[in-house]
């Protein structure tokens, strides 16, 4: 889900220079699939009803392999529309995994989300770390068919591939929508609930400052005095540091009912690698290992949440929705909004305290967030019956 993502990070330089790019238009290729994950989100709750979410799953990872094959094709419109498109099936996926796991896992939501986190971070660390190095084996094969990035970004099609041949033997599981199913799939109420609210900003603010950070990394750090092998191992290093919560957590998320305090602390975390990238940029390394472990605590402990927050599967795909949808939004902003930033003071530092002080807002709502509370309306019994089977 994440590897055809990153993978651009480290090549963001040499695409700028190959397509004439200002910083802000290379900070819309950051942004472009986070887009299609604000406007796919609330879409892929009624495709997982309309298909059954092995379907839409097996949907979501044709989409991403066109969008690789799409973007490869070498100019800037290809690249902008290959990468909706792969933000439009990891948008689907994003939202379904919850759903499903919920549905079959109940009782173990939690650790395996923590699992499939992990997976995320170790596909999208590989990606990240060989971007580069898979960009200067084309230059040195001198492959003509296509360029150097486009090679490098093309050879993630790996992913979903794999993908793709460990899902097929699910589609004979294929799960059919019932009469229930659409009548508990409609959910607006959860959008005038303070609690979902107060996740959607928390998992909101978290994208926000994590997909700025993997946007920009590789170009803070060359600017810094890094050299680009240097800087794309450092984003690679980043992608792997959001894995390691998921080892951490694993043995004590299915067993924490608040996870407020949590929550509160993986976004202070990341506040501590934001504050040492912007005063102690020589120590980047270590750095970037912090951030990438607040980060990504804050996204498990967040997608944790969904499950946590409500009752049954068909709501945990409406507040998955919800929170994706705006959160996404809020998140896109972030790439170009810093790169117009530095493209205006020419310094990093000031994209670095912005990135700060959104983390400090993270983990105030991540505080109510956490609570053990769950999403009520006037219906409430009747969804403790669905969430008990027996409706």
């Amino acid at each position: 889900m994440r590897g055809p993502i990153t993978s651009v990070s480290p090549l963001l330089d040499s695409i700028r220079t190959a397509l004439n790019l200002t910083a802000s238009q290379a900070g819309l290729l950051t942004t472009m699939p986070l887009l299609a994950f604000a406007f796919m989100s609330p879409l892929s709750s009624k495709l997982g009803h309309a298909l059954g979410l092995e379907r839409a799953l097996m949907t979501a990872l044709v989409f991403i392999f066109i969008g690789i094959m799409v973007r490869t094709l070498g100019s800037t419109s290809a690249l902008l529309l290959g990468t909706f498109v792969i933000g439009a099936g990891i948008s689907i996926a994003n939202v379904l995994l919850p759903s499903l796991l919920k549905r079959d896992f109940p009782t173990k939501v939690a650790t395996l989300t923590a699992v499939y986190v992990l997976t995320m971070g170790i596909g999208s660390a590989i990606s990240s770390a060989l971007a580069v190095p898979i960009s200067n084996l084309a230059e040195h094969l001198s492959i003509s068919f296509m360029s150097d990035w486009s090679f490098a970004l093309v050879s993630v099609i790996v992913f979903p591939l794999v993908a793709i041949l460990f899902w097929l033997p699910q589609m004979t599981s294929h799960t059919a929508p019932t009469k229930n199913t659409a009548k508990l799939d409609s959910h607006s109420y959860v959008w005038r609930s303070p609690l979902a609210w107060q996740l959607t900003f928390f998992l909101g603010l978290n994208s926000f400052v994590t997909y700025i950070i993997i946007g920009w990394l590789p170009s803070m750090l060359m600017d810094a005095g890094y050299s680009e092998v240097e800087a794309g191992f450092n984003a690679g290093l980043l992608q792997l540091a959001t894995a390691l919560p998921a080892i951490a957590l694993i043995p004590i998320m299915g067993r924490l009912k608040n996870q407020s305090l949590l929550a509160f602390g993986t976004a202070l975390i990341a506040l501590s690698g934001i504050l040492g990238l912007l005063l102690l940029p020589q120590f980047a390394t270590v750095w970037v290992l912090v951030f990438g472990f607040g980060g990504g605590a804050g996204f498990i402990v967040g997608l944790s949440c969904i499950s946590h927050r409500t009752y049954h599967t068909h709501q945990a795909a409406a507040l998955s929705g919800m929170t994706q949808c705006v959160g996404y939004l809020l998140a896109a902003t972030g790439p170009i909004f810093i790169g117009y930033v530095h493209d205006t003071t020419g310094s990093w530092r000031l994209p670095l305290i912005l990135c700060a002080v959104s983390c400090v807002l993270c983990s105030i709502f991540g505080l109510l967030a956490g609570r053990d509370r769950t999403l009520e309306h006037k219906q409430s019994m009747t969804m403790k019956l669905a969430s008990a089977g027996r409706v």
